[in-house]
């Protein structure tokens, strides 16, 4: 089943509504994230993605999420605060979500991608076509400069 999350509407640190479809014709890299997990190293790999690719069309969209081991406790502020000053990232972070369980968006649309259920840990991955495809699916342990990972980058971007 191909899932598609341009109709997808995700809140913003301020509280407002945010249709995906206007991100159309970027390829995004969707990310739960956390700032205290054995995994948080990897927002320094996002950021240097997210400078790598940017002029390309390319954005990194991380979404703050508490539901494995509590390791995103912080106000949205404390987050970015902590996300700027300790791995100089500038990427758009949006509200906190649920990516397990009783899911808020856009893990209740990207949990469909194949293989299907629920987000397992932090830093999971989601590969947006320009199309708001789901494209590939990237559990935790892939690292943001693995091969497998930038080469389905460069692909997307290419297409």
């Amino acid at each position: 089943m191909t899932v598609n999350v341009s109709t997808v509407i995700v809140r913003t640190p301020e509280g407002k509504s945010k249709q995906l479809n206007q991100y159309k014709g970027n390829v995004l890299l969707i990310v739960n994230v956390a700032s205290r997990c054995g995994f948080t190293k990897q927002y320094a790999g996002l950021q240097k993605l997210q400078e790598n690719y940017g002029e390309k069309g390319f954005l990194v969209l991380g979404f703050p999420c508490n539901d494995f081991g509590s390791q995103e406790p912080g106000s949205l502020e404390e987050i970015q605060e902590f996300c700027t000053t300790t791995y100089g990232a500038t990427f758009e972070l949006f509200d906190k979500v649920h990516a397990a369980g009783s899911t808020t968006e856009p893990y209740t649309t990207l949990n469909q991608a194949e293989p299907a259920g629920d987000v397992s840990w932090n830093f999971e991955k989601f590969l947006i076509g320009k199309d708001g495809s789901v494209l590939h699916r990237f559990k935790s342990a892939i690292e943001p400069s693995s091969q497998e990972l930038t080469e389905a980058i460069e692909a997307a971007l290419a297409s």
